[in-house]
């Protein structure tokens, strides 16, 4: 396969269109290991009192091969399926949940609109409550982190990646058990301060989302205050997944408070993205969902709320597609679907969470070159996130792609296309 130089070049917005997707299973969100241990946890980089962040458990069975995941430790169901709906919150056992990432649209204008979208490096939005340029940034392909760790053991997570999202540890949940509650970002600070360090794009998920949020129902001035006080600490944030998986997948609780006085079908979606804006004004923010790359509903769905949404002013820069389901999927399907949404909404696209669970280390490779070939080729793709790394500590059994320190043949392939080095150099 010819290596792509994907980093040598920005990316502008182009508009692409087709249909069609096939039919596969839907991919719950995913927790990896339970809670930190808040004693004596990360130190506090940027200055917080207190231990690291509680992740949320999730509870949840296994994947269904073609089903809806059954209850919680259940076993995969076996069987056809149409893709249909996961329960919310629902998460494998095995680890934190998805994140997903993206990157900032390359050097075009943004649509005039009313809290219109911003394009990288391009012209601010015009209109009331037109949004700011950001700072360009080149196609990135990075990953999560390891339980609660940036490092796993003998390898350095910046040589090989050039974007982070916290797995678990930005989810509000994490950071507030209930919404009155202190903030604990010890966890973020230390993700944050890497990725800073280390020269590497910090990608924030997620938040709203319906699961692994404070209990009870938040009012809106408490959504508004947990995005603002993310937003000030945070500042050099790039990426953001501002809702997660929305309805039919998951609803929060709080709904009708935060979509008051908005207008449209998901009023709250609305206003989750005015505030992100608002107090986190440079950053990519992103409608994060599972099955739009896999499957023809729920890639119709997608475009369908952007399209209101954005009628009513919300300021969205990007979709987010999961692509887990990906793994017996074909490349003409994944370039039909990614062209319709880019098409229909007139936004770039990040792939979020894409991730090939098979033991087979020549079938997940083959995979990985059919899939990650359409994603780096595709010039409206602005981002990939890889949802983990290391084998034995992924969400998905077998989606892994390094052994200890030692490459599977997906990583080798991957790493020769991105000219980045092979574990464990």
């Amino acid at each position: 396969m010819r290596t792509i130089d994907v980093f040598g070049i920005s990316l502008a917005l182009v508009a692409f269109g087709c249909g069609g997707a096939g039919e596969l299973p839907p991919i719950p969100d995913a927790g990896v290991g339970g809670s930190v241990n808040a004693t004596g946890g990360n130190p506090a980089v940027l200055g917080t009192t207190g231990g690291a962040s509680a992740v949320a458990g999730d509870t949840g069975g296994n994947i269904g091969v073609g089903g809806a995941p059954p209850a919680t430790g259940g076993s995969e169901a076996v069987g056809p399926a149409t893709g249909g709906n996961r329960p919310t919150g629902g998460a494998n056992a095995t680890g934190g949940n998805r994140s997903t990432g993206g990157a900032n649209a390359t050097g075009g204008a943004a649509a005039a609109a009313t809290g219109g979208s911003k394009a990288t490096g391009g012209q601010a939005a015009t209109g009331t409550g037109g949004s700011t340029a950001a700072t360009t940034m080149k196609k990135f392909v990075g990953n999560i982190t390891t339980g609660n760790a940036v490092d796993p053991s003998g390898l350095k997570y910046s040589k090989y990646w050039d974007q982070i999202t916290p797995e678990n540890q930005g989810k509000w949940g994490s950071v507030q058990s209930t919404p009155t509650s202190a903030f604990n970002w010890g966890s973020l600070d230390t993700i944050y301060a890497y990725a800073n360090t280390n020269g590497i794009i910090f990608k924030q998920h997620c938040f709203v989302w319906g699961a692994q949020q404070p209990s009870g129902t938040p009012t809106l001035a408490q959504v508004e205050s947990w995005i603002k006080s993310f937003c000030t600490r945070y500042p050099n944030t790039k990426v953001i997944d501002v809702v997660n998986e929305p309805p039919p997948h998951t609803t929060p609780s709080y709904t009708s408070n935060l979509g008051a006085g908005e207008g449209g079908t998901y009023p709250w979606i609305t206003k989750a993205f005015k505030l992100a804006r608002q107090y986190c004004g440079s950053a990519v923010l992103i409608l994060n969902d599972y099955n739009n790359v896999e499957l023809t509903g729920d890639r119709n769905h997608t475009v369908d709320i952007v399209k209101d949404i954005k009628a009513n002013g919300a300021p969205i820069d990007a979709v987010g597609c999961q692509s887990h389901g990906l793994k017996n999927g074909s490349a003409a399907t994944t370039t039909t679907n990614l062209a319709y949404i880019n098409s229909q909404t007139g936004l770039p696209i990040y792939i979020t969470e894409f991730d090939i669970d098979n033991a087979d280390d020549t079938a997940q490779a083959n995979a990985y070159k059919a899939q990650m070939g359409v994603f780096l080729s595709t010039s409206y793709v602005h981002g990939i996130t890889v949802w983990g790394w290391i084998a034995g500590r992924t969400w998905e059994t077998n989606s892994g792609i390094v052994n200890g320190t030692a490459p599977r043949a997906a990583m080798t392939w991957l790493m020769g296309q991105l000219g980045r080095p092979v574990p464990p150099n």
